[in-house]
């Protein structure tokens, strides 16, 4: 599965989201068709390549060329805005990507404000150049056909910004209301000057999916936006593309075969090696020297289990010596959660991998209610199988 990482180490602002997803691959076309269904007089745009402290990237400038005065002036509300957006030429996913991004910014201002959400005037996030970077970003992240959004943080700066309610500290407050309510951490640095914009952030609030990057991946593709202040070093935000790796887990595999026990006395070993610490144990029935019938006893166990394993087997086996080595182990991710049937709870273990979901009804639970209930075991475990599905 791919996922998107969005590594704001210099910061993130509308116009550099838009940017990094161009430069990333997203077709210009489908930003074109979207921005000029909005209706917005007077406008207009330019991407190009440029560089930024000798990183090479692309740049994304809205221009408004008439009434800008007008304009810069004009606030919105938000009912205001889903208007705009609802006669845009878009997905649905890429509208309701749209509409969380500006809902995050009125619930921060109005936050800041005292208000209610729909008495907030948008101000600068209402003027038309954010209202395209808004969109343009959603509609650029939607046609990479991604599932999963990495924000692991984002750097801001320091001092003061000039904005629509005056001289105001960094972040502002509704930057950091979105930082706080989406907990996207911030980096602070002694660079004066606001890194973070509220679109940037309210962007990466509305598209993220994972606080982390996943332990391992492979980088397949990297798209650079580049913002437009001279801020003494690059100023960019870098877009990758990658795919997660399953890291396979090293666990020791204890062995030993034995042609002189009893099936009870296996059978308390099994418990006795389990208690020690084994992640499994089975036996392998196998042939020895002289064609006679024996187990192989196998056990599972992390590292620092192995020597309370093996003293187990020790002690309660026939063993004088035995084998291990490390092994991979790759699992999949696991949850554990409830699912209510008519009859009562089951709990039901997830279990998944990249493109793979699988539920599993836990035994004991769907053993105890076919005791209780007098249903039977395999229509228990079906239902709560089915319920489980459901609740993906």
């Amino acid at each position: 599965m791919a996922i998107l990482w969005l590594e704001g180490a210099c910061g993130i602002a509308g116009d550099m989201t838009v940017a990094a997803l161009l430069d990333l691959g997203a077709k210009r076309e489908i930003l074109d068709t979207a921005l000029a269904s909005l209706e917005v007089d007077g406008l207009s745009y330019e991407i190009k390549k440029d560089a930024s402290h000798g990183l090479a990237g692309t740049r994304f400038n809205v221009h408004l060329h008439e009434h800008r005065e007008h304009h810069c002036h004009t606030h919105r509300h938000l009912a205001d805005i889903e208007q705009i957006l609802s006669r845009g030429k878009m997905t649905e996913r890429a509208r309701e990507l749209a509409s969380k991004a500006f809902c995050i910014v009125a619930e921060s201002e109005a936050k800041a404000h005292g208000c209610r959400v729909a008495e907030v005037h948008f101000h600068e996030v209402g003027a038309e150049d954010s209202i395209a970077d808004i969109v343009g970003a959603s509609v650029l992240f939607d046609s990479l056909g991604v599932e999963e959004c990495v924000v692991d943080g984002l750097t801001e700066g320091a001092g003061t910004v000039l904005c629509a309610h005056g001289e105001l500290p960094v972040p502002v407050p509704a930057v950091l209301n979105i930082a706080v309510a989406s907990g996207i951490p911030l980096r602070r640095t002694e660079l004066r000057g606001e890194l973070v914009t509220p679109t940037g952030i309210a962007l990466a609030a509305a598209f993220r999916t994972r606080e982390k990057l996943p332990e391992s991946f492979c980088a397949e593709k990297v798209g650079i936006g580049l913002g437009p202040r001279e801020i003494g070093r690059p100023n960019v935000l870098r877009a990758v593309i990658l795919k997660e790796k399953i890291v396979p887990a090293r666990v020791w595999q204890v062995v030993v075969n034995l042609d002189d026990i009893s099936g009870e006395s296996l059978g308390f070993a099994m418990d006795a090696i389990f208690a020690a610490g084994a992640r499994d144990v089975c036996f392998v029935p196998c042939f020895m020297k002289k064609n006679r019938p024996a187990y192989q006893v196998q056990a599972i166990a992390d590292e620092e289990r192995v020597p309370a394993v093996e003293a187990a087997i020790f002690q309660t086996t026939s063993a004088i010596g035995l084998r291990k080595w490390v092994v991979d182990r790759t699992c999949m991710e696991r949850e554990i959660f409830n699912v209510d049937l008519p009859f009562g709870s089951v709990r039901i273990k997830r279990c998944s991998a990249p493109g793979i979901v699988q539920y599993y009804p836990e035994y004991e639970d769907v053993r105890a209610l076919a005791e209780r209930t007098g249903i039977s075991f395999t229509e228990i475990f079906e239902a709560a199988r089915v319920v489980a599905e459901s609740k993906k």
